[in-house]
Parts: structure tokens; C-alpha cells; sequence
């Protein structure tokens, strides 16, 4: 356990042995002190002190040598400069990175233009050429630049929850923010319609390579899941609901009497139409009871083709998918200076240091 100690002119001071080698007729130590020096008409100051140090004839330690005299004592703006370039450096040194940014407060403005201009071109396919025939955008950059997308989309779904949106608005999230419809599922298409009578949301190409379609009736609008009275104590599904299902079972029946025409294939990329499933997102869940819980269970049971999820269901899976990649990102900042204080304080266990000894 480190301790801050007082010395006898008032100063808090922290010292550690950094490293202690014996020689033939000497025995040299290397020290810092950390020393926190009081003003009155400005704020306390934290100051760092190097060594190093021989044992006199007398016992004292004293410095090694007295010119060049080997001790060094920053001040504070050096200090924090010391810290700050530390903090910058040393993993890229340790890794090896011969040549890098690094990005501080007072960097982010200038930076953040520089990136632009580069993404800035138009030619998109020349700037991802160059990014990866330099190394410039590391697997782990990647996946935490998409994750940090994802979440942002998690956060804005939640958002939209709480307003009064139209179906269209809906259809233009889940069409930017497809991954929360699950690994199952590839890619949108752009196409839509059946026919001239039938327009889904949706066409999805499955992770199979089949087409299946996505409906969504958007979540406020007065559309109910379930009805307010039971039947012979069996909760059952609210009218809005059964006209939702029965659309989007229909929307199944009409692209399965397209599947051999050679126009509707065209319109869909060739992909191939085989047993097609629907999805259908429709209402809250997020004040259910264990009954309708339970009642939502059989009625997808019921279903071979179908799938009915609501919002709730969509916004948990979404945060399901992402894990804990938030939670990674909610660290508690700690003052650098104490950072290093701690650094330093953890290198010796039981470094001692005489009051009269220190220097002030």
C-alpha cells in the first residue's frame, strides 16, 4: 500500500523506487517523487522528481553525480506534457507503428477534416483501394465503426418509439437498418411490388438464396394486438391483427402465383422463389402480461409461414445482437495524472524515503 507523506516545509509527496542495483562499493537507486505543491492564487500543482541516488559515508542518499546532476524535476506543465505523450505513444512503440495520429481534444476539428476529405472523393472504389493497399482501416476499426453505427440506429429506433410516425418512416429505418430483421436475412431488394394490386414492404433474399417478404404496420395508430375481452378465458388476437396477418399471408399466395413468370423474376434479381415466409411487425409488447406472453407463443406456433414480432421484440433482438459492445464503450474517465501516479506507485511495492532526505 503506497502512502502520501508531508514534509516538513507542508508538501504532500509520494515516492517509489523505480530501480536499485548494487555495485562494488555503492549501491545506486532510481526514484520518483510525485509532490503536490500548493498555491494561493492558483491551483494546486502537481510536480515529478527523477533520481538517481547513491548511499554517502554517511548513510544519506545523495545524488549520483552533481554535474551532470542526475536529477530532473518537472513541473506541472511539463508533467501533464509528459503524461499526455506518454499516453499518446507508448502502445503504437510497443506495437511497432512506425508513423500515426494521435487524436486529443484539441485534434478531433482537424482531424475529423482531414478524414472527410479523403472520404470525400468521388470515386469511392479508388478510396477503398487505397485504404486497404495501406492498412488503413484495421479489422477491429471496422467492426467497432459498424457497431458504433448499430447502436446508433438502436438508440434512434428507441427514440422513434416514443413519436407519432407514419408507416413510411418506418420503412425507410428498417430499410437502412436491415440487420435487426436477423442473420437470416441478406439483403433488401429494391423491388416491392408483386403486381399492380399487391406492394409489400419489403422483399428480402434470405441467407438460403430464397426470396421471403417483410410487412410493418407502424406501432402507434390505434392498432391493437390483442382484444380486450377473452374467450372462454383464452386471450385471442385483436381484428387489426388478423387483417395484418391475412395481408401479409396474402402477399405469400400472390408471390407464389408469380414464381414462374419470367417478368416478376426480372423485377426481383433472379432470386429464387421457393415456399416463401413472411414476417410481419405489428404493435408493443413491452407491457404484456405472462398470459399474453404465453398467448403470443401459440399463436406463432400456429403459423408455418409466418412470423409476427412487434416493435419490442425487434428492439431486444437488436440489442441482443449487439451484446455487450455498449457497455464497452461507457468507460469511466480517469484524470491522466492519477493514471500515471498509479503506474508509478504499482512498479515498487515498498519503496521508503526518508523526510529529510528529499530535496524540497
Amino acid at each position: 500500500m503506497q502512502t502520501i507523506r508531508t514534509s516538513r516545509k507542508g508538501i504532500e509527496y509520494l515516492v517509489t523506487e523505480l530501480k536499485s542495483k548494487k555495485t562494488v562499493s555503492t549501491q545506486v537507486m532510481v526514484k520518483a517523487v510525485l509532490q503536490k505543491i500548493p498555491h494561493h492564487t492558483e491551483d494546486t500543482h502537481i510536480c515529478l522528481k527523477i533520481g538517481r541516488y547513491t548511499t554517502s559515508a554517511f548513510g544519506q542518499e545523495v545524488v549520483e553525480s552533481e554535474k551532470p546532476k542526475s536529477e530532473l524535476t518537472l513541473d506541472d506543465e511539463e508533467f501533464q506534457n509528459l503524461v499526455q505523450f506518454i499516453s499518446d505513444n507508448i502502445e503504437p512503440m510497443k506495437d511497432g507503428v512506425k508513423r500515426y495520429i494521435c487524436i486529443d481534444d484539441d485534434f478531433d476539428v482537424e482531424l475529423a477534416d482531414k478524414l472527410r476529405g479523403i472520404f470525400a472523393h468521388e470515386d469511392k472504389g479508388k478510396v477503398l483501394e487505397f485504404l486497404v493497399e495501406h492498412d488503413l482501416m484495421p479489422e477491429e476499426i471496422l467492426h467497432g465503426l459498424e457497431s458504433q453505427k448499430r447502436m446508433r440506429a438502436v438508440e434512434e429506433f428507441q427514440e422513434k418509439l416514443e413519436q407519432n410516425l407514419v408507416e413510411y418512416d418506418w420503412q425507410k429505418w428498417f430499410k437502412e437498418n436491415d440487420w435487426v430483421l436477423g442473420s437470416e436475412y441478406v439483403r433488401v431488394l429494391e423491388e416491392r411490388a408483386v403486381d399492380t394490386d399487391n406492394i409489400v414492404d419489403y422483399f428480402m433474399e434470405a441467407y438460403d438464396g430464397f426470396l421471403d417478404v417483410i410487412e410493418i404496420k407502424r406501432p402507434e395508430g390505434g392498432l391493437q394486438f390483442w382484444r380486450e375481452r377473452t374467450d372462454h378465458g383464452n386471450i385471442i388476437p385483436h381484428t387489426h391483427l388478423v387483417e395484418a396477418v391475412t395481408q401479409a399471408t396474402n402477399y405469400i399466395y400472390e408471390v407464389e402465383r408469380e414464381m414462374n413468370s419470367d417478368k416478376f423474376l426480372e423485377r426481383i434479381g433472379r432470386v429464387p422463389v421457393v415456399k416463401p415466409r413472411a414476417v410481419l411487425i405489428f404493435g408493443r409488447s413491452n407491457d404484456w402480461t405472462d398470459d399474453q406472453k404465453k398467448a403470443y407463443r401459440l399463436l406463432n406456433a400456429s403459423y408455418h409461414n409466418l412470423t409476427v414480432m412487434t416493435y419490442d421484440h425487434v428492439l431486444e433482438r437488436a440489442k441482443r445482437m449487439l451484446g455487450r459492445a455498449e457497455q464497452a464503450q461507457e468507460l469511466e474517465e480517469v484524470p491522466q495524472q492519477m493514471e500515471v501516479l498509479e503506474e508509478v506507485a504499482l512498479i515498487a511495492s515498498s519503496a521508503e524515503a526518508k523526510i529529510e532526505d528529499l530535496p524540497f
